[in-house]
């Protein structure tokens, strides 16, 4: 060894130092990207695992309630005699005629075309909707054709069928007047509800209805929609 000053050594002769190898930029930028993908990838993984899937509804059937809140009372209610279910009806005075029966209400229009609005129920007995309502309309019209079906109607928002026909009953003078039936029916926990207009049709245009487009051509049915989602069942929210 060799000193030159105090404190500095050195070894004397010559020797060779190993070329010190130097990251390229390229290998530098690889290796990055290769961390924050396998990092993205974890963090992808882990949420997935954590958050749970957003529930998909389809309506019908899975149409939701209406909002909660406290209920606004216009017209009177009517119960059934056990309980199973309630329905708004027309108020006295209010160009109907209202009685009563065990199992519903009948409300004959006084004003206008006149006609017969029930809100009324039955046994379903396993039977679908459809079912229960072209038995309603043999029961009471045989003799009737069918103009059309419904077949996402809702009664006390419960999902259900709904099915409009005609029948030309056979007057005094020998001519014939052509009537309109309209029938809705849902059916819950084996109880069928049932709203079930009766009157001359009349069709519906810029003169005469809502004003809307529409195929019911039926005076009393203006007034049905707002009876018909007021059914509810035994357990069933107020509103």
């Amino acid at each position: 060894m060799t000193t030159i000053a105090p404190g500095h050594t050195y070894f004397s002769g010559t020797y060779d130092v190993p070329e010190q190898r130097d990251t390229s930029h390229r290998h530098l930028v690889v290796v990055w990207v290769l961390a924050i993908a396998l990092i993205a990838a974890g963090l992808v993984a882990v949420s997935g695992a954590l958050d749970t899937p957003t529930a998909r509804y389809v309506c019908p059937p899975d149409c939701g309630t209406p909002p909660f809140g406290e209920p606004v009372t216009i017209n009177p209610r009517f119960t059934a005699a056990d309980g199973s279910f309630t329905v708004a009806y027309p108020a006295e005075g209010a160009a109907y005629n209202v009685t009563k029966d065990s199992d519903g209400i009948n409300a004959d229009l006084l004003a206008g075309d006149g006609g017969t609005l029930q809100l009324f129920s039955r046994p379903a007995l396993g039977r679908p909707p459809r079912d229960i309502a072209y038995d309603l309309i043999r029961e009471s019209i045989p003799d009737t054709k069918t103009a059309y079906e419904i077949p996402n109607a809702m009664v006390g928002y419960q999902p259900g069928f709904g099915v409009a026909a005609d029948h030309w009953p056979q007057g005094a003078t020998a001519s014939y007047s052509r009537m309109r039936v309209l029938v809705m029916v849902a059916v819950k926990n084996d109880l069928a509800l049932i709203a079930a207009a009766h009157g001359p049709y009349h069709a519906f245009g810029p003169e005469f209805g809502s004003g809307k487009p529409s195929a019911a051509n039926l005076q009393i049915a203006l007034d049905m929609g707002k009876f018909v989602n007021s059914f509810t069942w035994r357990g069933d929210p107020a509103r």
